[in-house]
């Protein structure tokens, strides 16, 4: 048997030992054997160099440490936003990266709305018109070629502080340009998936670049973020959260933006703001401009 077998086989034992555990209601050994598993399944996310697994298992592994991290959580009434049941823990047991079977755990992108909350998400998105094609997620769009006497744009988005930044799992963001209606006036881009998360932030550290002039840009146009992130009990990759910056916040710096109760109102008519907490986006502008 090879040694990747071996340390499968060994990780497959230590889930299942960890969830009878749980099903006979020993919470503490329960939450021991997950906190082991989880941990060894992370150290092998991050290891560099020469690896047994590919770097789309390592992203299968990394999101079961990540429900493990959420089961443990749960069991020990931290104060998580979901109550993550034993009942979806089991369902991840016929993942490949532990049995060798195969499950489609679905990538940013690659959204399906198969629920209710979905469902919101879409009806939100009726206020906006698709007016070019979709790209694939991770694939952020160069810079403009400059223009004399035209600015151009960068966002660099630093980090997003959520109270459940450790528990989102394949978090990255979508960019849009909305006019008043909701119509989007550039091309929709997606970020690359953020991996560094610190208390209770997430960091992307990425330049985004605003595929129009902003003198072109139409009055009462604002710049969308939405953060999205995947759903293990529901499978699919749900927006969290969003926030919005228009035309008059435009200037040179660091900027910090208030968090919005989903669904997006491109509209930006009926907002809630999702917790009290000082709890923000943050971004930093450059402007080009050629004289």
């Amino acid at each position: 048997m090879s040694d990747v077998n071996k340390t499968v086989q060994k990780w497959h034992a230590s889930f299942k030992k960890g969830t009878d555990f749980d099903s006979w209601g020993q919470l503490v050994e329960a939450i021991d054997e997950y906190q082991i598993l989880a941990r060894q399944l992370q150290k092998e996310v991050q290891s560099s160099g020469s690896s047994d697994f590919t770097e789309e298992q390592k992203k299968t592994l990394g999101k079961i440490a990540t429900c493990l991290e959420m089961r443990s959580a749960s069991l020990q009434c931290t104060q998580s936003k979901e109550d993550f049941k034993l009942e979806d823990l089991k369902k991840l047991e016929s993942s490949k990266c532990v049995t060798g079977k195969e499950e489609k755990i679905l990538a940013p992108g690659e959204e399906e709305n198969l629920e209710l909350e979905e469902e919101e998400d879409a009806a939100a998105g009726a206020g906006s018109t698709e007016s070019f094609p979709p790209r694939a997620p991770g694939t952020l769009l160069p810079r403009l070629p400059s223009e004399p006497g035209m600015t151009l744009l960068t966002l660099k988005i630093e980090k997003i502080g959520l109270k459940d930044a450790g528990q989102c799992i394949d978090p990255y963001m979508t960019i849009s340009v909305k006019d008043v209606n909701g119509v989007d006036v550039n091309p929709v881009q997606d970020t690359p998936v953020a991996t560094k998360k610190e208390d209770t932030y997430i960091h992307f550290s990425v330049d985004v670049e605003i595929q129009r002039h902003v003198e072109k840009l139409p009055k009462g146009a604002a710049i969308f973020f939405e953060f999205k992130h995947y759903k293990p009990k529901k499978r699919f990759t749900s927006t969290k959260c969003f926030a919005f910056m228009e035309m008059d916040e435009i200037k040179p710096g660091p900027i910090v933006i208030e968090l919005y109760k989903k669904p997006t109102d491109f509209k930006r008519k009926k907002l809630q703001l999702l917790t009290k907490k000082p709890l923000f986006l943050h971004l930093q502008q450059i402007l080009h401009k050629e004289s």
